[in-house]
C-alpha cells in the first residue's frame, strides 16, 4: 500500500537517524537498504516506529504516495549512480530524487540534466552536523528543482535544527541545480579552515607553553563562554577532559597526529581557483592535512632538521588572551574567504545565492554553527552586495582591535618553530586585501621580459610590451 510521505535509501548511521528524525516527526517512512540484513536490523531495533521495511526497490517505490518523493544517502560518487540507474524505471514524471550525501556538484549539475530529460525531478541537499545532527535537527542546504523543494519543503523544515534565536529552521532553499551542494561544499571547507586554526591555537599553547590537557579543557571552555562560542570549540575542551580508560593519560595526547579527509576541502580549493576566488586558509588546511599523513617522513626529518626551542619565554596569560584573539581574528578571515568565494561562485555559475540567508541557515545544527554567524547574518542584511566581510563596520572594528594579539602570535609561532600556516595564511589574506599596491606589476614585468605577455600601465591607458634588456 502507498502510503509512506517519503523514502529513504540507505541505512548507514546518517541514513538511519535521518529516518528516525522524519518519524519522529510525524512522517511515515519507507526504507530500503541493498544489504537487507541491515534493513532487517534497524526495523527491528526499532519498533512501533512509523516504518514501512522494504527489500527490493519495486517494494520501495510502491510503498511511496505520489509524487514520490525520496532521499538517497549512499557514498557519493558511483554508488549514487548506480542507485539512481536502479530507480529510473520504476518512477513516474513528477517524482522527487533528493542526494543528500556529499557529492561533487559538477556530479549533481549531470544527474540533474540527465533527470529532468526524463521528466523527473531532481535535489542535491547539502546535510550538515553528522550523526547528532541528522537525527535532532542538521543545518539543510537544498538546491535543483524549485518544484521538488515545494514538495519537500515542509519535510525537511520539520527535521531541520532551529535557530536557538528565532526557533527558525536551519534550513533554505540555496538556488537552482548544484547551488545546495556547491554551499555545502563550501561549508566544509570553512570548517576545515576552523578546524585547523583551533588546532593552531592548541599547538602554540601545548607546546610553547607547556599547557596539558586538563588546563587546556579550562581555557577553551573559558573562550566557549565569549565570542568564540561554537560548537567547534565546545567539543575540543570536551575532548581535552577524556581520560583514556587503558592508561589513564589525556585520550587526545594518544591519538595519532595523521588527519583524514573525505574531499569536501579539497574540491574547494580546486573550485577556488576555477572562480578565481583566493581561499589561503583552506588551502593551507588541506595542505596540513596532507602533511599530517606524512607521519614516517616527519619523525625521520625531525632527527635530521634543526628548529629552535619551542618554548615561550614572555607573560603566559598575555599569550593566551593573545592566541584566543587572535584565534577570533583569523576566524573571521576565513569565514571572509569562504563568504566571497560564494558571492563569486554564485556570479560564475547563476545561483543567485543569499549569503545572509546562508549564515542564518549555519546558526544551528552543522559543524561550524557559532555565535559569530548571527553577526554575519546582520552584516549581509545590511548590505546584501557586502563584498567582503572584512568591510562590515563592525567586523572591521573586531579585526583592528585585534590586530596587535594577531601579529605577535604569528611572530610568536615563527621564532619558537611551530606551525602556524593557518593563522599566517589568514593574517596574509587580511593583509593582501588591505594593500592598495601588491608586488604584482614586478610578476607582470617578468612575464613580459621572458614570455611577451604585455602588461597594463598605471599612467595610462592600452597594452604594452617593453625590450626589458
Amino acid at each position: 500500500m502507498s502510503n509512506a510521505d517519503i523514502g529513504l535509501i540507505g541505512l548507514a548511521v546518517m541514513g538511519q537517524n535521518l529516518v528516525l528524525n522524519m518519524a519522529r516527526n510525524g512522517f511515515t517512512v519507507a526504507v530500503f537498504n541493498r544489504t537487507t540484513a541491515v534493513t532487517d536490523e534497524f526495523v527491528a531495533a526499532h519498533p512501533g516506529k512509523k516504518l514501512i521495511y522494504t527489500r527490493t526497490l519495486e517494494e520501495f517505490v510502491a510503498a511511496l504516495q505520489r509524487p514520490r518523493k525520496i532521499m538517497i544517502m549512499v557514498k557519493a560518487g558511483k554508488a549514487v549512480d548506480a542507485v539512481i540507474e536502479g530507480l529510473l524505471p520504476l518512477l513516474a514524471p513528477g517524482d522527487l530524487i533528493m542526494d543528500g550525501g556529499n557529492s561533487y556538484f559538477a556530479d549533481t549539475e549531470r544527474r540533474g540534466d540527465a533527470l529532468a530529460s526524463a521528466g523527473l525531478l531532481y535535489m542535491g541537499v547539502g546535510v550538515s552536523g553528522g550523526e547528532e545532527g541528522a537525527l535532532w535537527g542538521p543545518s539543510i542546504m537544498p538546491g535543483g528543482s524549485q518544484e521538488g523543494w515545494a514538495l519537500a519543503g515542509d519535510i525537511l523544515a520539520a527535521i531541520a535544527a532551529k535557530a536557538p534565536e528565532d526557533g527558525k529552521p536551519c534550513v533554505a532553499y540555496m538556488g537552482p541545480r548544484s547551488a545546495g551542494h556547491y554551499v555545502k561544499m563550501v561549508h566544509n571547507g570553512i570548517e576545515y579552515g576552523d578546524m585547523q586554526l583551533i588546532a593552531e591555537a592548541y599547538d602554540i599553547l601545548h607546546r610553547g607553553l607547556g599547557l596539558e590537557a586538563s588546563e587546556l579543557a579550562d581555557i577553551f571552555d573559558s573562550w566557549n563562554q565569549g565570542e568564540l562560542d561554537s560548537y567547534l570549540i565546545a567539543i575540543t575542551a570536551q575532548i581535552f577532559r577524556k581520560v583514556d580508560e587503558i592508561t589513564g593519560k589525556p585520550l587526545v595526547n594518544l591519538v595519532l597526529d595523521a588527519a583524514g579527509q573525505k574531499g569536501t576541502g579539497k574540491w574547494v580549493s580546486q573550485e577556488s581557483f576555477d572562480v578565481v576566488a583566493p581561499t589561503p586558509t583552506i588551502n593551507s588546511a588541506v595542505t596540513e592535512r596532507i602533511i599530517s599523513s606524512m607521519k614516517a617522513e616527519r619523525v625521520a626529518a625531525a632527527q635530521v632538521l634543526p628548529g629552535p626551542n619551542a618554548q615561550y619565554d614572555g607573560d603566559r596569560q598575555t599569550l593566551i588572551d593573545a592566541v584566543r584573539q587572535a584565534l577570533y581574528a583569523s576566524k573571521i578571515s576565513a569565514y571572509a574567504q569562504g563568504m566571497a568565494m560564494l558571492r563569486t561562485a554564485s556570479e560564475v555559475h547563476g545561483y543567485a545565492l543569499n549569503l545572509a540567508e546562508i549564515a542564518a541557515i549555519w546558526r544551528n545544527g552543522c559543524i561550524i554553527r557559532a555565535r559569530f554567524l548571527n553577526h554575519i547574518t546582520d552584516a549581509f542584511n545590511r548590505n546584501p552586495a557586502l563584498a567582503n566581510l572584512m568591510l562590515d563596520d563592525d567586523f572591521a572594528a573586531a579585526v583592528r582591535e585585534r590586530l596587535p594579539a594577531w601579529r605577535h602570535v604569528v611572530q610568536t609561532a615563527v621564532a619558537l618553530g611551530i606551525p602556524a600556516p593557518a593563522f599566517s595564511a589568514s593574517l596574509a589574506y587580511y593583509d593582501s586585501y588591505r594593500s592598495a599596491r601588491l608586488p604584482a606589476n614586478l610578476i607582470q614585468a617578468q612575464r613580459d621580459l621572458f614570455g611577451a605577455h604585455t602588461y597594463l600601465r598605471t599612467d595610462r591607458d592600452g597594452v604594452f610590451h617593453s625590450d626589458w634588456g
